[in-house]
């Protein structure tokens, strides 16, 4: 009985890792059709990254959490098996995951400073967009997770950048976007009496240096992202 309880143990722990290594292989034959396959290796391993910043941070605060599960031009997750106890764990492991995509967007950079590779210039670019793009402030955004703790008010300004980027360059995605937003809107709005009151208790200490390191974010990346785009248009 002892054997066959390892055995089922282990065989879920494998079934977990061909779930993520099968949807990474899977987006990565997909994206290989529209942008080659280098750059479809490169932008998974991005996306794994991301995903493993908010895996790794999860763990550290002792939530039950999935491995990484890859959806080609959607994204990928990981699935919280048990929610966070409070708004500052949801702002930490929010911002675990840009800050690690971040780090893998600049490893990209620096790399193609060195090498002169136009693929990893692109990838940095990607990585760096991608990861600003998580941090509209609008949940189930990455950005949306941290502003919470400031305010979930703050979540009424992710609404016009969606708006506005739709309108820029339509996209199913960001139809998605608002369509998952819709409920935490209407909680910015009019509150979720389900919830309780004690969630979005944290110092004012905590809230300002969440503020301050999620805006420092936001203008790095915005600031890396116009230069690497110069970069590129202008052939490195």
């Amino acid at each position: 009985m002892g054997k066959l309880i390892i055995w089922l143990l282990a065989a879920g722990k494998m079934g977990k890792l061909l779930t993520t290594c099968g949807s990474m292989l899977l987006s990565m034959v997909v994206y290989s059709w529209v942008f080659g396959w280098r750059y479809a290796v490169g932008f998974v391993l991005l996306l794994y990254f991301h995903e493993m910043g908010h895996y790794i941070a999860a763990r550290q605060r002792g939530l039950n959490v999935g491995a990484p599960t890859f959806i080609p031009f959607v994204g990928a997750w990981i699935a919280l098996k048990e929610l966070p106890h409070n708004v500052e764990t949801e702002a930490y492991i929010g911002f675990a995951g840009p800050l690690a995509g971040t780090a893998a967007a600049l490893a990209c950079y620096f790399i193609a400073r060195d090498t002169d590779s136009r693929l990893l210039l692109a990838l940095a670019y990607s990585g760096c967009m991608l990861n600003l793009f998580n941090l509209i402030p609008v949940s189930p955004l990455d950005g949306g997770r941290i502003t919470a703790i400031i305010s979930p008010k703050v979540w009424l300004a992710g609404v016009p950048l969606l708006i506005g980027l739709f309108l820029y360059r339509p996209s199913p995605m960001l139809i998605l976007v608002a369509v998952m937003a819709y409920p935490q809107i209407r909680e910015a709005l009019w509150g979720d009496p389900s919830r309780p009151q004690a969630y979005y208790e944290a110092s004012r200490e905590t809230r300002i240096n969440y503020g301050v390191l999620y805006l420092g974010l936001v203008a790095f990346l915005a600031m890396m992202s116009y230069n690497i785009h110069d970069m590129i248009e202008g052939g490195g």
